[in-house]
């Protein structure tokens, strides 16, 4: 399954399995900055996590401040983790409205 998404996305491997890496800390950094009640484990905070860096990846580009992709530094798990805050906060008040 991993080889047909690579092959989807033209990214190797090696690039997912960083994405997955840097979704699932940039996901634990959010959720212990910002504690809550939250419904889900390891998987959740993964899948916010990678989805916030892709918010992250989009705020970064927006400022000019991106990193190149499948690349790992400071800058990149700041921006996933300034993502994932936002999709959190974005969660949050989401369930609060519904």
């Amino acid at each position: 399954m991993l080889e047909k998404l690579s092959g989807s996305l033209g990214l190797d491997q090696q690039t997912i399995f960083i994405w997955l890496g840097l979704g699932l800390v940039a996901g634990i950094i959010a959720k212990f900055i910002l504690p809550g009640k939250d419904k889900g484990g390891l998987i959740s905070t993964m899948i916010i996590g990678i989805a916030g860096s892709f918010v992250g990846g989009m705020i970064g580009k927006y400022f000019n401040i991106g990193t190149e992709v499948g690349g790992i530094s400071i800058m990149s798990l700041l921006t996933a983790v300034v993502g994932a805050l936002a999709l959190l906060i974005i969660l949050r008040v989401l369930r609060l409205l519904i």
